[in-house]
């Protein structure tokens, strides 16, 4: 069974760092995704981003010290980025600018993603694709996206 893109559908090709927004203008056995926006949030690697050591504590009273593990600054922004993506498509909801969503976003992004989203957006999600399209054209993303079985 083919993943079905409904007219006037949302979809929503996003990872940590990047967010495509497209409105299928065609049909579903024709998809024609048309850009609707284009959102970038930087987001380097955490050796970039961090450069202190990893903190120490005691443990207790004696004198042996523990580390304690480094900040995955990274992770922290795709968190963050997801954040910021799930408040975009309340808002959007919230205006009835979309009825249908389909979600495609890599498996740990998808997860983020699943955690923020409003329930008046979780209730216009069609299907969620846990794949990472955000820099394939878009005529390869509606092949995937039709080719998806369920």
């Amino acid at each position: 069974m083919s993943l079905q893109i409904p007219h006037d559908a949302w979809v929503l090709v996003g990872d940590g760092e990047k967010a495509l927004f497209f409105r299928n203008e065609g049909d579903t056995e024709y998809p024609n995704l048309v850009t609707i926006e284009v959102l970038n949030h930087p987001n380097p690697p955490t050796h970039e981003q961090g450069a202190d050591r990893p903190g120490r504590f005691n443990k207790g009273p004696d004198v042996q010290r523990s580390a304690v593990g480094d900040t995955d600054w990274h992770r922290m922004e795709e968190e963050k980025f997801a954040g910021e993506l799930a408040d975009h498509l309340y808002r959007a909801a919230h205006r009835n600018e979309f009825e249908q969503l389909i979600v495609v976003a890599p498996p740990r992004v998808l997860g983020e993603l699943r955690d923020s989203f409003h329930k008046e957006v979780k209730s216009r999600i069609l299907a969620e694709v846990d794949k990472d399209l955000t820099n394939h054209p878009v005529d390869q993303i509606e092949r995937v996206l039709v080719e998806k079985t369920g």
